[in-house]
């Protein structure tokens, strides 16, 4: 849902900002857009790493790019809370909203009311262990609020949509080295070349990791680890960094571990 909202965002203001004439968007993100010397925009991950959120911002057009100023990126949160303060703004001082600001903590219960849709409930497999209270509550890696009765810790390895199961296993059932992506969007380069080698995040929040990128169709890609991944998750965004340059990102749709 996160990943998404950025372009849907800004394919609005976009034409909007068109439409009355004007020349560009600005917006509030930590990010920056650079033009690279191959004639690209890019994204250019901004001075303060921890709030950096190019992660987000990856699939954003060459000509989404070409028309968006984001200011934000080249200053420290600091600095721009001593700017809103001396310019007299009231928001100089206000706390910094965490993960998805407009839900409170049960993301669950957010979904259920916001659509009218009844999630059901389902099992949690390995053997059959229990009933699970709705896919929407589990994500890949969860250990905590299973709700199940187990003699060694269990993780959440896989969330099933079409059978509306949730795999439960064991720690090590969580790592792989090698994930496939689609609806890719190339940034800094027009193509990612076979076996690129470049810097990947697999989560917001995730550090980035060395891998090699390699094309398998016109719109999907295959990315390999230098080293096994914790809980890949299908549905996730994979982001490649180029240094502090965003190179390009998919959407993850299969994690795997495969012999190289």
């Amino acid at each position: 849902m996160y990943r998404m909202q950025p372009l849907c965002k800004m394919e609005s203001l976009l034409k909007r900002c068109l439409d009355i004439g004007a020349d560009y968007i600005a917006t509030g993100h930590y990010s920056q857009i650079t033009k690279l010397d191959n004639g690209r925009y890019a994204l250019k991950c901004s001075k303060t790493q921890k709030k950096d959120q190019t992660y987000a911002l990856y699939n954003l057009t060459q000509n989404q790019l070409s028309k968006t100023l984001m200011p934000i990126g080249a200053y420290t949160k600091d600095e721009v809370r001593q700017i809103a303060e001396e310019i007299g703004l009231l928001v100089a001082n206000k706390p910094d909203s965490q993960d998805i600001c407009f839900v409170d903590d049960n993301y669950g219960e957010f979904i259920e009311e916001t659509t009218g849709t009844k999630i059901p409930k389902g099992n949690f497999v390995g053997n059959v262990l229990g009933e699970h209270k709705g896919i929407i509550y589990y994500t890949v890696g969860q250990r905590r609020g299973l709700g199940l009765s187990l003699k060694k810790p269990g993780y959440v390895i896989k969330v099933d949509k079409d059978t509306n199961e949730v795999v439960v296993g064991d720690k090590q059932d969580l790592f792989a080295n090698v994930l496939y992506g689609n609806k890719v969007n190339c940034m800094s380069v027009p193509e990612f070349e076979d076996g690129m080698k470049l810097m990947a995040k697999i989560r917001y929040n995730s550090p980035e990791v060395p891998c090699r990128v390699y094309m398998t169709g016109e719109d999907e890609v295959r990315v390999v680890f230098d080293e096994p991944q914790r809980a890949i998750t299908p549905g996730q965004a994979v982001v490649f960094y180029d240094g502090d340059i965003v190179a390009g990102g998919a959407t993850i749709f299969r994690a795997a571990n495969e012999n190289m």
